[in-house]
């Protein structure tokens, strides 16, 4: 594998040679533009296949029409968040509980750039962002192109590799400079070559065409628009059909296999997934203990594991089970302001036993929780997993649940993050580990069901980032992928339907991302400019005098985009200001 420091000397060699170029006018010869280690690469071909998917100009009306209804849902949206979030900051300082800082709101992942955000991976995330640019700009262009507006170039952003597309439409036609230079800047009929250049008069007549509001609402919601349709297209197959050809191989990992055991000996190795034991299915780790109780030592056994997907069997002999271990769910961390914080519970700990039920599996913890309610009270028994057993002591701890607002029902929450720290099958010679894969498939496949209310958004906005109990979800690959296996259509693709899983997650999420973000009320944003041109309709509504009213809207205009600055600074700093750098 390469060295990070040989791809950061290469990326400089590159950013190096591609100064010189440009300080020598090589690239503005082949009409490309530099800025800084960016490449923008301008085309006028493509415009004949512009002009050919712009010609059903009424369904492109319409697209951008309801583009232009949905950027204000999301207009006020975003700002409804970013205000709400402020407010719980500052009311979070003043309380003197704002969390201290952390990778959610560090500067890097606040933007959607694989490579720089550590929950974006570089390879889907380069696919997505491609995918994302390239519908948004197109769209423009497209819109450009019915609406009568000339595209001056289309081209590809480059840094090493591509990293977007851009369509170039004529500014002045679009956002109507020069009419706009012509009004703030009285020109007399003296004016001289330098004036008239200024003004731009020396490039186009008087009577240059300048896109209407309307017109250039809709070239603007054309981009945002794209990307939510590309986000549910994706989403729908990814929820739909996608997720329908995975099944989960089981919950029970091995994690550690005594050396030159039996075990060792048969060819069980670290991350396999155990499926079955002779002729039981094994589900999870409680399913090996139950069935090897039974068994007497010396027996050989048939292991059925899985290593990529492929399950072989292997033949190991069992051995005395000369251990006592306890039972129960290892406790990874806990939520902030939880139940189970406020009642004392800690990282660490083993939890055993509720209300007088034993808890010795995830699936049993999950079915006891799937039975509570918000604020009901329950007992929960733990002991610390690191206890040596001639010293092992419970501790007892009385908790009133949470409502789950993530769910339908608002079950009971507890707030805790739960796994295994390897529960020891000494009969086996191995150590197994446990996660919910079942369960945590059919927790994916619930989020479209969720929709219809607000909860089903915010898992969805955050899930490859907090997941379901804050582990985000990169998607099917490394040791998560392991849990799994392709089934129907997907069998003959074997590996293949991870990919396509992997690409449909962020080619959906980064384009609603990107989507929503864009419609922010802020300049040069699309949104900025859409809410700039509504808001100056409206105050001329309200002021006759139409400078007077240019001024006011775009003194609010300014505002809305000073606001949103100082709020995302805010939110990156506001927490090192108070805990320190």
């Amino acid at each position: 594998m390469i060295e990070t420091r040989i791809l950061i000397a290469l990326f400089l060699l590159y950013w190096v040679i591609v100064s010189i170029l440009d300080k020598k006018g090589i690239l503005e010869r082949y009409n490309i533009s530099a800025y800084g280690p960016i490449l923008m690469i301008r085309t006028l071909r493509g415009q004949k296949l512009l002009d050919f998917l712009a010609r059903p100009k009424s369904m492109w009306r319409l697209f951008a029409n309801v583009g232009i209804v949905l950027m204000f849902i999301g207009m006020f949206a975003m700002f409804f968040i970013i205000v709400v979030s402020d407010v719980a900051m500052l009311s979070s300082i003043g309380d003197n509980t704002l969390p201290e800082p952390g990778k959610f709101n560090e500067a890097r992942n606040i933007f959607l750039i694989p490579g720089v955000n550590e929950f974006i991976p570089l390879s889907w995330g380069i696919i997505a962002l491609l995918v994302t640019l390239v519908v948004h700009e197109f769209s423009h262009a497209i819109l450009c192109k019915v609406e009568g507006i000339r595209v001056k170039s289309m081209g590809i952003l480059l840094a090493v590799v591509p990293i977007g597309g851009f369509a170039e439409p004529d500014e002045e036609e679009l956002f109507g400079v020069k009419k706009e230079a012509d009004d703030n800047l009285v020109a007399s009929s003296t004016n001289g070559p330098i004036e008239r250049k200024i003004l731009g008069m020396d490039k186009k007549p008087d009577n240059s065409k300048v896109a209407t509001r309307e017109q250039r609402a809709r070239i603007l919601a054309a981009g945002v628009m794209s990307n939510f349709v590309v986000a549910a297209i994706a989403f729908i197959l990814l929820f739909g059909p996608v997720l329908g050809a995975i099944s989960p191989l089981g919950d029970a990992m091995i994690v550690n296999v005594t050396p030159d055991s039996p075990a060792d000996i048969a060819g069980l190795q670290n991350n396999m997934v155990i499926t079955q034991i002779d002729d039981t299915p094994v589900e999870n780790a409680n399913d090996i203990l139950l069935y090897m109780s039974s068994v007497e030592s010396g027996t050989v056994v048939e292991v059925h594991a899985a290593k990529d997907r492929v399950v072989s069997v292997y033949d190991v002999q069992v051995g005395d089970d000369d251990t006592e271990d306890i039972k129960g769910i290892y406790v990874n961390d806990i939520v902030p302001d939880s139940p189970a914080e406020a009642a004392g519970i800690e990282k660490g700990m083993l939890l055993i036993n509720i209300d007088g039920i034993p808890i010795n599996s995830s699936d049993d913890f999950l079915l006891f929780m799937n039975s509570t309610k918000g604020g009901q009270v329950i007992l929960v028994e733990t002991v610390m997993a690191d206890s040596p057993e001639e010293n092992v002591s419970s501790a007892f701890f009385e908790v009133e649940l949470a409502s789950d607002t993530r769910t339908v029902s608002e079950k009971g929450f507890l707030g805790v993050y739960y796994g295994s720290n390897g529960l020891k099958i000494a009969p086996l010679w191995i150590t197994v580990g446990e996660f919910p894969a079942k369960a945590y498939l059919e927790a994916l496949r619930s989020i479209p069901s969720l929709m219809t209310g607000f909860v089903g958004w915010i898992i969805l906005l955050g899930l490859p980032i907090v997941g379901f109990t804050g582990e985000g979800f990169p998607g099917f690959s490394g040791t998560l992928a392991q849990f799994y296996h392709p089934v129907g259509w997907g069998e003959p693709l074997g590996i293949g339907v991870f990919w396509i899983a992997n690409t449909l997650l962020w080619v959906g999420w980064l384009n609603f991302y990107v989507g929503l973000f864009n419609c922010l009320p802020s300049v040069p944003l699309d949104g900025g400019h859409v809410f700039k041109d509504y808001l100056r309709s409206f105050v001329g509504r309200l002021v006759s005098d139409e400078r007077r009213a240019t001024d006011i809207s775009a003194a609010i205009a300014a505002t809305f985009t000073f606001v949103i600055l100082i709020s995302f600074l805010f939110m990156i700093f506001g927490p090192y200001i108070v805990h320190g750098f």
